[in-house]
């Protein structure tokens, strides 16, 4: 190839490459009549909790859950479903499920981070992003709670794809999606569990959104070039989002992971923080986080974690530990806003099923 032609032929032979170890998962749909038995039995309805559990609930700091509240308080109750989306290539999704594993291990229910249909923890950054919106639609229909989502990789890019399917005008047409079935639903419309009431599904905000390595030069990729002036600027469709990042990131930072140019800000409505994390996490490896749930020191001070005050931050570890600690700043904050949430949003529920229960 020659002339203007030339310049591409490396970033093609790039995406091709990366293309080979595609991280893609094959969704297989169930027959209705066992989507519908599975639904009955593993998807949540309406949440029944006892008086006492209500009340520890609602008295929650959400900004201080300690490990006594998710042992003694939040356990005892339902968790907004979580949407990982893993990133382009095969060899990453065992380190979403190391991820995965390791939120189990500090408390969170499984139930709530497992694909119902097939038991997966993930979905893939190829699968589309108007079917991931429509299935968290479907989510918080059945389940009361609205999800949340992290992104690792091109998985942080589909991340805020979706943002911005779910920031479309509420005339949109955005269709629920069956996690059971696979298949597109007629209908646009979903009854919000907190006001009865049909709602679209554009226009539905999410509480935590989370991206960690996004740009870079998976910019190039195809599926990506959507998202080329877009990606920094986070929709009002979230309202709190986290973007990590790191220097000599080649895959995920863009100019290598160097200058504000990496920092994602708000484009309305969301508050947003950015964090860098240490220039020696690796990539591809940044979720594999299951290793830190050996050591007790590490579960108490990942407990212990409040992030920096800052909308722009560096943490550092000035902690030594006997053992692993790979990954911990990242995982140490995931885990504090994971927590937050979880108890903003039976909070946020709880309290409108008392204000429909005091309606005449």
């Amino acid at each position: 190839m020659k002339g203007r032609f030339a310049a591409p032929a490396p970033l093609l032979l790039f995406a091709a490459l990366l293309l080979a170890g595609c991280g893609h998962i094959e969704r297989r749909a169930l027959p209705p009549a066992l989507a519908a038995q599975i639904e009955t039995l593993s998807v949540r309805h309406p949440i029944r909790l006892s008086r006492d559990i209500e009340e520890r609930i609602l008295a929650l700091d959400p900004a201080n859950v300690t490990a006594e509240d998710v042992r003694d308080v939040l356990s005892h109750a339902p968790a907004p479903r979580i949407i990982n989306i893993h990133g382009g290539v095969a060899r990453v999704i065992p380190r979403m499920v190391s991820f995965s594993e390791f939120l189990i291990g500090m408390g969170y229910p499984a139930i709530s981070l497992t694909n119902p249909s097939d038991g997966t923890y993930s979905f893939s950054c190829y699968e589309s992003s108007a079917k991931i919106a429509g299935v968290i639609a479907w989510f918080y229909e059945k389940e009361g709670l609205r999800p949340m989502m992290v992104g690792h990789s091109q998985g942080g890019m589909q991340a805020v794809k979706v943002l911005y399917q779910l920031a479309a005008k509420p005339s949109a047409r955005r269709h629920v999606w069956s996690p059971l079935t696979w298949e597109q639903e007629s209908r646009c419309e979903i009854v919000d569990p907190v006001t009865g009431r049909k709602r679209p599904v554009a226009g539905l905000t999410l509480p935590y959104v989370t991206a960690v390595g996004a740009g870079g030069l998976t910019r190039i990729l195809p599926n990506q070039w959507g998202m080329t002036f877009k990606l920094r600027t986070i929709p009002a469709s979230v309202e709190e989002f986290t973007g990590f990042c790191k220097k000599q990131d080649l895959l995920g930072g863009d100019f290598l992971g160097y200058g504000p140019v990496n920092h994602f800000k708000s484009g309305g409505g969301a508050v947003v923080r950015n964090i860098w994390l240490p220039p020696e996490y690796k990539h591809g490896e940044i979720p594999d986080t299951k290793h830190l749930l050996k050591s007790q020191d590490i579960r108490d001070w990942l407990n212990r974690y409040r992030p920096p005050p800052e909308p722009i931050a560096t943490p550092s570890l000035s902690a030594h530990f006997d053992a692993d600690s790979s990954h911990i700043l990242w995982a140490a904050d995931v885990w504090y806003s994971i927590k937050k949430h979880w108890a903003l949003e039976l909070q946020r529920l709880l309290r409108a099923q008392h204000s429909l229960e005091e309606r005449p």
